[in-house]
Order: structure tokens, then sequence, then C-alpha cells
């Protein structure tokens, strides 16, 4: 879920050891079968492969899962599904503008689910390009801030091609052009950057501010989506204060 505030790098966090763990491996793994098939199963050779294992371990998905999934997915072991990519627009509570990332092997399901969603949750679907042209495809790299200097990060990031670095709290987020997300990473590794992924994002170029009420909607809509099977990315253009971020996180 992306979101750029401190709460998305909070839920991002609790991700691996929350109720939510057989979800999440489950979209891990998909985007794994994905890239073995897409580039093939050699890590070093196909650098989206690589980013999604290495996002894969980095929330503890087993490694015999993650060889099954690469083997899955290169067609070297049965089983494998022909997933369907499929793009919904939608607005949230407050106005806020979501895109919704499915992977499916039944459109039908995934369609009816993500509509039922919005509808249940104060949200609805939007026509196709209402939303989609406040957000822009960049590359994402998201480092632990925990003993890391913020001047030498960015420094190293510049001089690779990145266009910026943020800070949202526990963790700093890089910023790239898709073209230069491996570059810039490659070159996080060389220096010493340990990282927790590496992966293109869609990122809004204007965002709503929200009031403590109506961004706890906006949550609850969001979480709802995300535990749908077939969802596998939820980008949206919400923000709130620093006072707002504080009670959200403290109703946790």
């Amino acid at each position: 879920m992306s979101g750029h505030s401190k709460w998305a790098t909070t839920k991002h966090k609790k991700a691996a050891i929350d109720a939510k763990r057989g979800k999440l491996f489950a979209k891990l793994i998909k985007n794994i079968e994905i890239a073995a098939k897409q580039g093939g199963p050699d890590p070093d050779g196909n650098p989206t492969l690589y980013d999604a294992i290495y996002k894969a371990k980095k929330n503890s998905v087993p490694a015999d899962n993650i060889k099954r999934a690469v083997k899955r997915g290169s067609g070297a072991e049965g089983g494998s599904v022909n997933y369907e990519t499929i793009t919904y627009e939608g607005y949230a509570p407050g106005g806020v503008g979501l895109i919704i990332e499915c992977l499916t092997d039944n459109h039908n399901r995934a369609a009816a689910e993500v509509r039922s969603t919005l509808g249940k949750n104060g949200g609805s679907l939007a026509s196709s390009g209402s939303v989609a042209f406040n957000f822009a495809r960049k590359g994402e790299i998201e480092v632990p801030s925990e003993n890391v200097d913020y001047d030498e990060l960015f420094s190293v990031a510049a001089e690779a091609g990145a266009e910026n670095v943020e800070d949202d709290g526990d963790i700093y987020t890089v910023t790239t052009s898709p073209a230069d997300l491996i570059t810039v990473r490659k070159a996080l590794q060389a220096a010493g950057f340990d990282y927790e992924s590496a992966e293109t994002a869609l990122v809004p170029s204007v965002k709503v501010d929200l009031d403590f009420d109506t961004a706890k909607k906006v949550i609850k809509l969001i979480d709802a989506l995300d535990d749908l099977d077939d969802v596998q990315n939820i980008y949206s253009n919400w923000t709130a204060s620093p006072e707002v971020l504080q009670l959200l996180e403290d109703e946790e």
C-alpha cells in the first residue's frame, strides 16, 4: 500500500508480523511468479525478479516457497496460473483518488469484489483516466532510516540519478524514474545501504489533506481492499498533518 506517509510506513512494517501474513505472502509469491514468467528464472539477469525475491525475503517468506514460485513462473514446475493484470480507478471518502492494481485468474470475480468493497466503505468506482492523470509511474526504494545518514544517502542516490529522497519517519523513500530504478538500487547497495524494497509505484502529483475522521474512513477502505486476494497494489493521494498521523498511529 502506498500513501507516502508515516501511516503507510507503519502499516508496511507491521505487515510481516500481523494477522495478514498469509495474504502478504501470497501477494509476494505472485510478484515472483510474474517476474519469472516475464523475464526468466535467473535473478542476476532479471532485476525485477531479483527485487521481488529480495522483498519476499525481507518479509520472511520461506526460501522453499520462493524457489517453487520461481519454478512455477518460469514453467519448470507445474501448477502455474495465468494471471491477468487489471487496474481499477476509484474514489475514497474525502475525494481521495485510488488506483487499484489486481493480479487475478478471474476477471469477473476481481471486478465484483472491488466494486462491492468500495461501495460498502463509502467509495466508488471511477471512469478510466479520471484518477490516473494525477499519478505518475516512478521507481521507489525504501531504505530503513535507523543508523543511516540522510545527507550521505542523498549524495549517493543523487549521483546515481535519483530524483528525490524523502524522510518518511522510519523509512527514507528514494524516488527515481522507472528507467533509473535498478541503477540507483545497485549504487545504494554498492555504498552499503540496506533497503526494504525497490519497485515501481504510482506517485500522486496532488495530494488531498484529510482530517482525523475522514482519514480513518479512507484507511478502513484501503485495508478492506488490501484484504482482497486479487488486489496486489493500492495507490492513493491522501495525506494528513503530523498531528493527525500521530493520532492514527496511537489508535493502532
